[in-house]
């Protein structure tokens, strides 16, 4: 690795999503039928990493899979958005897995099998982000794994964002080593609100609140406010992933965060309009294109 710090390292889980388009959720011990909506590269680690190269970061992106075919999916995918993918192998556990339900209006819900993310070791982590100005982590692989890699990029200088979820009450001790907080409202609310957060460290939380958009708070200042783009929404699958991997893309490329959060709300706006959780129409023209027309 190189000693100049640049570029995006995400430390998280990568899965492969199965998509079945459903008009409601299957009640208990009834059998839905649904329509294939297909299978896609996901878990919220991949996603953020191929976001924040298709919106111009140089990224790596850190995590296990399963000797198997779905994490050769996962590599390739990786591989053809631009990211190095610095995968380990599991011999043991399978490549994760993500059963997503999409509704009709857009929204989805989404049941995960961790797999080989269950693997992801403090070793992995902290040798997943050396040299990166930007580090970003979730909390679908090992806690001890996030930890490590947020304490190690605090040390070499890095940037640290966290993207807490699901929420995690361990989270909070570690917060003053998080530069941003990424949180939705139900995080948030049961991580004991923005007021808490700030306090327990973090130097920024953002909120982000669906189609209201998002708001950054900081201590002692007000809050900021950032309107959401307006869309017909086809599949939500992937886009606050997309909002975290653009922030970080934005913040390594020297933007300041309330530019960097516009950006961020374009790409998820643009992986809203696009089935699956991840996808090629998102790239930095597309990005400019949509926040010079708001």
């Amino acid at each position: 690795m190189s000693e100049t710090l640049a570029g995006v390292a995400v430390v998280g889980s990568a899965n492969l999503d199965l998509v079945v388009e459903v008009s409601r959720p299957p009640r208990v011990g009834e059998t839905l039928l649904g329509r294939a909506g297909g299978r896609f590269p996901g878990g919220k680690g991949l996603n953020q990493a191929v976001a924040a190269a298709r919106t111009g970061a140089a990224t790596r992106f850190c995590g296990v899979v399963g000797a198997d075919e779905a994490g050769a999916v996962l590599e390739a995918a990786l591989t053809e958005a631009g990211v190095d993918a610095v995968l380990r192998r599991s011999a043991s556990a399978p490549t994760g897995v993500a059963h997503v339900l999409a509704f009709d209006d857009g929204d989805n819900s989404i049941l995960v099998a961790a797999g080989a993310n269950g693997e992801l070791t403090p070793e992995d982590a902290v040798a997943g982000i050396a040299g990166a100005a930007v580090v970003l982590a979730q909390l679908e692989v090992p806690f001890a794994a996030v930890a490590a890699a947020l304490v190690a990029a605090r040390g070499a200088g890095a940037r640290t964002i966290l993207n807490a979820a699901p929420a995690h009450e361990a989270a909070v001790a570690l917060l003053p080593e998080v530069d941003v907080l990424v949180v939705n409202e139900t995080e948030c609310a049961e991580l004991g609100g923005v007021e808490r957060l700030l306090r327990a460290g973090a130097g920024a939380v953002v909120l982000t609140e669906g189609a209201a958009g998002v708001t950054l708070h900081r201590l002692g200042r007000p809050g900021a406010h950032v309107a959401a783009f307006r869309i017909d929404a086809v599949d939500t699958t992937g886009a606050g992933d997309a909002f975290c991997g653009a922030l970080a893309a934005g913040l390594a490329q020297g933007q300041d965060i309330e530019h960097a959060l516009v950006r961020a709300c374009a790409a998820g706006a643009i992986v809203a309009r696009h089935r699956g959780a991840t996808t090629p129409a998102l790239s930095v023209a597309a990005l400019e294109a949509l926040v010079a027309g708001r």
